[in-house]
């Protein structure tokens, strides 16, 4: 593993990771989670159309991670191993769809072990415990004490939004008809996250802050998109029936990730204002890549980077993501790591930042160490896996950080042929090295079969 600095690590990090908590108050945590943003839409990771200044600074402050990788390829089951622990092999939201996370001792998440230390738990914006179920309730069930936001994530397509649920109850927007309105999503998230913070003087607090952003449907408020307006070539995005049509999608996306960088600014400005910034770690990342629009594609902008593929693909442009952190005194600024790292690893990492034992049920490992500077004691995945079962049926291992097994129409053929990637050597995923590496091609096949387990509700058409 690498890490590199612009200046030298404060004296406080070589009193060692139980010296976060035994030093004081239990730090706040802050987990900021895109939608479909992709590795390359921020400045800070090679954009060079689109402005995001805010979350640069935020990678400026602290650390970026240039080897992270989603919880899969698309929303639920990203998400889900987010706040899990658990990766796609192992977890119970496997798939988009009518599902949602099991009351504990089942798929315990984030808020459960956080609140039974003490700490005050929010989400808001897009829940990552369900699928394309409206229950208004489930998010208290599953240890959230804030809740405001959509539950449905059909419903979190749409930023003028009929309804939205705060605490159990549905509150109504009749001025609202998904497409158009009088209550954009955007704002009345930010705000409710900013009055949050604002309310949180006490107990240590773990705000999950999840925007729609830039996720289908295509909209900005016009005071965004006039920043772009003109400099793209267009070709209308008409004929939707579930997204919006957008007579300027190129400029619209672009907007949208810019909007999104002014809230996570927001976000940043108010955790200061309060001062509370030097006890609280402020994380950033996006749940999949970007998606392939018509009128929009991810090319243009350069979303995935230099990476192949995009949102529903196993290849990297699908699954590795940016992630930022920031916590003054803590995370060394202007900090880059290649530290390989995965969407379950964050439940192990706030269970360290909390002082709490981290639970048996996890597939992650901490990267605190890494964020904290002390790679000695940072320990190293042997193997990242995921599976998805739409479009014919896909899996991929990644051993070592290095090498990528990947199979495709799985469904028709169980059989079907493994492809092996090296990522040093080539990370656009462009040849095929699994006759040349008849080794690598057999420890694909044991993590294929020693990292998935059974279940009821996704199995891979015989």
């Amino acid at each position: 593993m690498k890490i590199s600095s612009s200046v030298a690590l404060p004296a406080l990090l070589g009193l060692g990771l139980p010296a976060i908590v035994e030093a004081g108050a239990k730090p706040n945590i802050i987990l900021i989670a895109a939608d479909d943003l992709g590795y390359g839409d921020l400045g800070c990771y090679g954009q060079t159309k689109i402005e995001t200044p805010n979350i640069d600074r935020l990678a400026a402050e602290g650390i970026k991670f240039i080897q992270h990788y989603a919880g899969s390829t698309v929303c639920a089951p990203s998400r889900a191993s987010l706040l899990t622990g658990q990766h796609t092999g192992h977890g119970f939201l496997r798939g988009n769809g009518p599902l949602q996370l099991r009351p504990a001792p089942e798929d315990v998440t984030v808020f459960e072990i956080l609140k039974a230390q003490g700490y005050h738990t929010a989400l808001i914006g897009k829940s990552g415990l369900s699928g394309d179920v409206q229950d208004a309730r489930h998010p208290q069930t599953k240890g959230v004490d804030h809740f405001f936001g959509f539950v449905d994530h059909r419903e979190a397509h749409h930023y003028f939004p009929p309804s939205l649920v705060r605490n159990g109850e549905m509150l109504n927007y009749p001025g609202n008809t998904k497409h158009e309105g009088d209550k954009y999503s955007g704002d009345l998230l930010l705000n409710d996250a900013l009055n949050y913070l604002t309310s949180q003087q006490k107990d240590p607090f773990f705000l999950h802050y999840a925007p729609q952003m830039p996720h289908a449907s295509l909209y900005a408020p016009e005071e965004w998109k006039k920043k772009y307006r003109g400099k793209f070539p267009e070709t209308p995005l008409t004929g939707q029936k579930h997204y919006r049509n957008e007579p300027e999608p190129r400029t619209t996306y672009a907007a949208m990730v810019s909007r999104l960088d002014w809230e996570v600014g927001e976000i940043v400005r108010k955790v200061r204002e309060l001062g509370i910034e030097e006890n609280t770690l402020i994380v950033f990342c996006s749940d999949n890549g970007p998606p392939k629009l018509k009128g929009y594609e991810p090319a243009f902008f350069q979303s995935t980077g230099p990476f192949r593929g995009a949102k529903r693909d196993l290849t990297e442009g699908g699954i590795r993501v940016p992630l930022i952190a920031r916590w003054p005194g803590k995370i060394a600024p202007g900090t880059t790591t290649d530290h390989v790292s995965a969407f379950w690893d964050f439940l192990p990492t706030a269970c360290d930042v909390a002082g709490v034992p981290t639970p048996a049920h996890t597939d992650g490992i901490s990267y605190l160490p890494t964020l904290l500077g002390d790679s000695d004691r940072q320990k190293a995945h042997e193997r990242l896996y995921w599976e998805f079962y739409e479009d014919g049926g896909k899996r991929a291992a990644l051993l070592g950080g290095r090498w990528k097994g990947i199979q495709t129409g799985r469904d028709k053929d169980p059989q079907a042929p493994i492809q092996v990637f090296d990522l040093v050597a080539d990370p656009g995923e462009t040849t095929d090295v699994s006759l040349q590496n008849p080794e690598i091609l057999e420890q694909v096949r044991t993590a294929f079969r020693e990292e998935h387990t059974p279940s009821k509700n996704f199995s891979w058409t015989e």
